[in-house]
């Protein structure tokens, strides 16, 4: 899959941006695992513009992760167009504006999903973007903001009026946050609507969700977000899955402890110990999501205060045998 002249591998599995979880270490271990193209969390185009150290910081890229698109999120054509800018200037492969956050503090500023109920600002922002920088440009929309005003199709069709280059569609309204069910036809009209590539989001948890997905829909890609949380094998089983037909082995306990270890060890590195201990408990909770005992391995990770406690507690549940979730 080409997007604009960045090439995808095939079959094309995205990481989707996930605030707080795409950071670089998380996608270093996507990568690792086989996926195709690397979302890095929303990066706000105000804090690139008054250069905010921790905004500054969200732009680090490794070569290793090539190709990779950083994502930016505002509601200003000129603000946008200038942090494109940066985010250009940093080595971003791609660059990809943000139109489906659906927190609050995101809408409320006019931001994010909230820009889905101004298709013309939402044209005109896209078209700002594109006209500022040299790489290919693109967005991330939902189906519409609620069931009353779905409107991607028409979203869509602005968005490659003004010169995008792939488009992704969250199945769900900005109204559903995410619950309920991604509707997937949506990604079919938009795919049927446009002729650059689209790719499809929501409800893909499993290889062959990823198959269903892509044969319902028509559509380029499969992105993949909340499943991939401590799950960085769902790349590499759904790639495996859709090249060769064969359902791979859930990674065992030894592989799921070694990687958490490590993703902790990449973490220290990038953020330092202090941060990086607090930011892993979450982490940590989803990688042990299913064993036995989780409750109280989630209890004693998030007392844990250095990577010494996480060792301790990481080789104690070697010792363990496996059993069934307390939960």
């Amino acid at each position: 899959m080409l997007i604009g002249a960045v090439a995808v591998a095939e079959p094309a599995v995205v990481l989707a941006p996930m605030a707080g979880v795409t950071d670089l270490p998380f996608r270093l271990l996507a990568k690792e695992m086989g996926c195709s193209l690397l979302y890095s969390e929303m990066v706000s185009d105000k804090g690139l513009l008054h250069n905010n150290c921790h905004t500054l910081d969200m732009l680090r890229i490794d070569d290793r992760e090539r190709p990779v698109a950083v994502q930016i999120f505002g509601s200003e054509p000129a603000s946008m167009a200038a942090a494109a800018r940066i985010v250009a200037r940093a080595g971003a492969d791609i660059i990809d504006v943000n139109m489906g956050c659906p927190t609050p503090k995101i809408v409320k500023n006019g931001e994010g999903s909230a820009l889905m109920r101004r298709p013309e600002l939402a044209r005109d922002i896209l078209a700002a973007v594109v006209d500022a920088v040299q790489v290919p440009v693109t967005v991330k929309i939902r189906k519409g903001w609620d069931e009353e005003s779905v409107n991607a199709v028409e979203i869509a069709a602005l968005a490659e009026q003004a010169g995008v280059a792939a488009i992704a569609v969250h199945g769900r309204t900005r109204e559903q946050f995410y619950s309920g069910t991604a509707d997937w036809d949506i990604i079919r009209r938009v795919k049927e609507r446009v002729k650059v590539p689209v790719i499809g989001n929501g409800d893909v948890r499993t290889p062959r969700d990823a198959e269903r997905l892509l044969a319902l829909t028509g559509c380029d890609a499969v992105m993949v977000g909340r499943a991939s949380q401590g799950n960085p094998w769902i790349f590499r089983q759904i790639g495996h899955y859709l090249r060769d037909g064969g359902m791979l082995p859930p990674p065992s306990l030894e592989e799921r402890l070694a990687v958490l270890a490590r993703h902790l060890e990449m973490l220290i590195g990038h953020k330092g110990e202090h941060i990086a201990i607090r930011e892993m408990r979450r982490h940590a909770a989803w990688y042990t999501k299913g064993l036995p005992r989780a409750a109280e391995i989630r209890l004693r990770l998030n007392q844990a205060e250095s990577r010494e406690d996480f060792a301790l507690i990481l080789a104690a549940l070697r010792d363990r045998r496996e059993g069934r979730d307390d939960e």
